[in-house]
């Protein structure tokens, strides 16, 4: 029998270290560009009536000079999902809303317009069924070509070292999901999305949960390039104004749309750590 228990805890402690790789790489970013700026890390503890062990995780946040707001999360929750929640979770229901759920959220603010700011998760939950979902996606003020391209160009690697036709399958679902209907315009550049790579036995585990440790180090591979890259541009009162007017986009999908959003906020999350995404400033015209 498959051991859930065991396959949290290895998804878990993956998702740590990544996030120790990232935020390290994220401070030598700001001492190249003369800051000090450094993460400080909030725990939370989940609450849930009844449950002796419901978890929680831990909320890393830096505002520094090249990063105006970036945040790295992660958490690892247990418990059950309430009935009118249940039914909408894969695997799971009214009558069987018991889940787990692990993983690592960032979102990163960038101080320059001309830096992209950029959104990764993976994750790893428990139902009924087990599985693993994730992806990142690039979301620029002012977009380059070759920056697009680049990031593109990575997470295609990374896709096609697993399955030929994961990056043309998650590329795709990437720019379906990360959309603005009532705008009518996408959030950003675009990247992968992915869901529900379901873990039936050990071999299926150890194959998406190799994929999703590839697409972590893809993105600590490519985006610190492309912040390198940009940082220390010059940049306009104009390039500052469309930067804001940018996030108010990013803010408002994100608090209607994202479904990210919606299962911290369900399931008894931190509010500081779901509500990280959200930009330092932005404007609406």
């Amino acid at each position: 029998m498959t051991d859930r228990t065991d396959q949290s805890a290895r998804a878990q402690q993956w998702f740590e270290s990544l996030r120790d790789r990232i935020c390290a790489e994220f401070e030598s970013i700001e001492r190249e560009a003369g800051s000090d700026a450094a993460f400080e890390y909030a725990p939370w503890d989940r609450e849930e009536d009844g449950n002796a062990d419901p978890g929680g995780g831990v909320r890393g946040l830096i505002k520094g000079k090249v990063f105006e707001k970036a945040g790295v999360n992660v958490s690892t929750v247990r418990g059950n999902f309430s009935q009118e929640f249940a039914g909408s979770i894969h695997g799971a229901s009214a009558d069987s809303p018991g889940f787990t759920a692990t993983g690592i959220s960032l979102v990163a603010h960038m101080a320059n317009p001309h830096v992209p700011a950029v959104h990764m998760n993976t994750r790893f939950l428990t139902t009924g069924k087990a599985w693993f979902g994730g992806g990142a996606d690039l979301n620029p003020p002012i977009p380059y070509e070759e920056d697009t391209q680049e990031f593109h160009a990575r997470f295609r690697a990374a896709c096609a070292a697993h399955n030929p036709t994961y990056y043309e399958r998650f590329s795709k679902w990437a720019e379906d999901y990360f959309f603005i209907p009532h705008r009518g315009v996408a959030r950003g550049v675009g990247g992968i999305f992915y869901d529900h790579l379901e873990c039936d036995d050990e071999a299926a585990f150890e194959r998406n949960f190799a994929f999703t440790k590839d697409v972590g180090d893809a993105f600590l591979d490519i985006f610190p390039k492309l912040v390198r890259r940009r940082m220390e541009s010059s940049f306009t009162e104009a390039d500052a104004r469309t930067q804001l007017e940018w996030r108010g986009r990013y803010a408002e999908f994100n608090l209607v749309y994202d479904r990210g959003t919606l299962f911290g906020l369900k399931t008894g999350g931190n509010i500081d750590a779901i509500l990280m995404s959200l930009p330092p400033r932005a404007v609406w015209s």
